[in-house]
């Protein structure tokens, strides 16, 4: 591959099939719609593997040689390698930036997650971390949503500006009543964080993929076929993630500072008080570690409603009872 043509992939072009090969489904959408029914301890293993650290360096040309392989392939119903799984968008095709692959969730959040429970010791060191923290998972949940309807770049980069500055607002709010206040109580220091973190996830997971709610997304049938787009489909894809994610970020922040509050009591702490810095990180990727993976597999990737709950100009464009729309990560 020539210098040109991999700085134009990894910008996300389209990495679809040459024009001599007939086009088929994306093979992210066929591989998600046959895990719908999936129990949740499948979904979890699969997402085990998908995580793994070592997705973020895939080569563009290891995707390209997957990519290849599936549009020769005569059988095109094979399912995505795991290549294509962990690196490329199953609405656009487009090549998903390493730094905001699956893979490299864990390894950018926990870090920031356990700098922004730290108490507050001025101005810089509470605003920083939350900045980083929000404007990261804003382009996070906004690479990896769903991306099957139009938007005009400067429309997506306002509601993303917009959600960074709420996200951050609402996250350092705790951190200035500590330091105006001055409060004791130990439990109210080491919660009210948590709370705000929780609230503030969520509302970030709403803002940057509002987007989503209002224009639409694209339903299915079972053979991946486009029926429409619906609202309805958005809003609940918007809202399921939004569910996972304070799940995520509340039990990933709640649990190192129920840790830490016992350990703090400990002889060993008393004689060595740096070690608790190193526990509660080591607690928080620990606590991260495991419950990325489930906050993701808590709701299939691909998600289903009955025909008769969607609007009425798509319920004549299919028999089956049941359609399907892609939920996003």
């Amino acid at each position: 591959m020539s210098l040109e043509q991999e700085e134009e992939t990894q910008h996300g072009l389209l990495l679809g099939c040459s024009d001599a090969v007939p086009a088929f489904i994306e093979p992210n959408v066929r591989f998600w719609i046959t895990t719908v029914r999936q129990s949740f301890i499948r979904r979890f293993l699969q997402w085990t593997e998908l995580l793994d650290p070592t997705n973020v360096f895939i080569s563009v040309e290891s995707i390209e040689n997957s990519r290849h392989l599936l549009c020769t392939n005569e059988d095109a119903s094979n399912p995505a390698s795991e290549d294509q799984r962990a690196t490329v968008h199953p609405d656009s095709s487009n090549l998903i930036p390493k730094l905001f692959r699956p893979a490299a969730f864990l390894p950018f959040m926990a870090p920031t997650v356990f700098l922004s429970m730290m108490p507050p010791k001025g101005i810089k060191s509470v605003i920083l971390p939350q900045v980083f923290l929000y404007t990261y998972m804003t382009m996070f949940n906004s690479i990896n949503g769903n991306r099957s309807y139009t938007c005009k770049p400067l429309e997506r980069s306002l509601l993303m500006a917009e959600a960074i500055a709420a996200s951050t607002f609402l996250g350092v709010v705790p951190h200035f009543i500590q330091i105006k206040y001055g409060l004791t109580n130990p439990w109210i220091k080491r919660l009210l964080p948590v709370v705000f973190l929780v609230q503030a996830s969520g509302m970030n997971v709403y803002m940057s993929r509002n987007i989503e709610s209002i224009k639409g997304i694209a339903v299915m049938d079972k053979e991946g076929n486009v029926l429409g787009h619906s609202t309805i489909a958005g809003t609940k894809a918007v809202r399921e993630t939004a569910v996972s994610r304070t799940v995520l970020f509340g039990t990933s922040a709640l649990i190192p500072e129920i840790f830490t509050y016992f350990f703090k009591r400990t002889q060993f702490f008393l004689k060595n008080p740096g070690s608790l810095w190193i526990l509660k990180l080591s607690c928080t990727f620990l606590t991260m570690g495991l419950m990325v993976p489930v906050s993701f597999s808590v709701f299939p990737q691909i998600g289903q409603i009955q025909c008769r709950s969607h609007e009425e100009k798509i319920q004549p464009s299919t028999e089956e009872t049941e359609i399907f729309y892609h939920r996003g990560v």
